[in-house]
């Protein structure tokens, strides 16, 4: 942590003292709206890419992290989510919440910590598809080996990526900003932890993460 905060410290004041911001904005200026602020994902080859957090100043953008390693899904990036697929779509999608196994680290989004009771409905011929629900294991309305059990060591930290929001059945659900184990992910982005609890302490509502092959 004592690393990740120095630099972001260091970035943000080097950036203050800047004379002007950059004369062209970044590559997702125009596509996220009145965001001001941005985590990026950027493709680095097959399941390898690269995390930033971006805010906007009265003069434009500003990197304000070191670019992270990160993993995404195991057959890369596609232009559209879809069950089953495991690979992570790109476009710009709202941060609206955060959860985990672990206590609320802080920050600016609702926060729900998780237990064994915790699912993402992943039933695309449920009613609560492409949400969480809380129900007993076994005794869910929803048919539980298509959805997916929260209360796993991924999960210790968790940022809801608003894929699918219209909950469209088949066009995918449960992607998720969370903990890495070192492997590809089913179509998530995955960090380490100590910087993944530092960017939800910094998220406030109104985040976007803007994701790009």
């Amino acid at each position: 942590m004592g690393v990740i905060l120095s630099t972001v410290v260091a970035t943000v004041l080097a950036l203050l003292c800047a004379p002007h911001a950059a004369a062209q904005g970044p590559w997702f200026d125009r596509s996220v709206g009145a965001a001001t602020q941005v985590v990026t994902v950027n493709g680095a080859g097959g399941s390898q890419a690269t995390v930033e957090a971006w805010q906007r100043s009265p003069i434009g953008w500003h990197r304000i992290s070191p670019a992270l390693p990160a993993k995404v899904g195991s057959a890369g990036f596609a232009p559209q989510s879809h069950d089953g697929v495991p690979a992570t779509p790109t476009g710009v999608y709202s941060l609206d919440a955060a959860f985990g196994t672990a206590p609320n680290p802080g920050g600016g989004l609702p926060y729900r910590m998780v237990g064994p009771d915790d699912w993402w409905d992943g039933d695309p011929h449920s009613p609560t598809y492409n949400t969480h629900q809380v129900c007993a294991p076994g005794a869910c309305a929803f048919d539980e080996s298509d959805s997916e059990p929260l209360q796993i060591p991924a999960y210790r930290y968790a940022v809801v990526m608003g894929v699918n929001k219209d909950r469209v059945p088949g066009d995918g659900g449960a992607f998720f900003l969370h903990v890495t184990n070192g492997e590809p992910t089913e179509g998530c982005v995955a960090i380490d932890e100590t910087a993944l609890v530092w960017l939800i302490r910094w998220l406030q509502p109104g985040a976007v993460i803007a994701i790009e092959a």
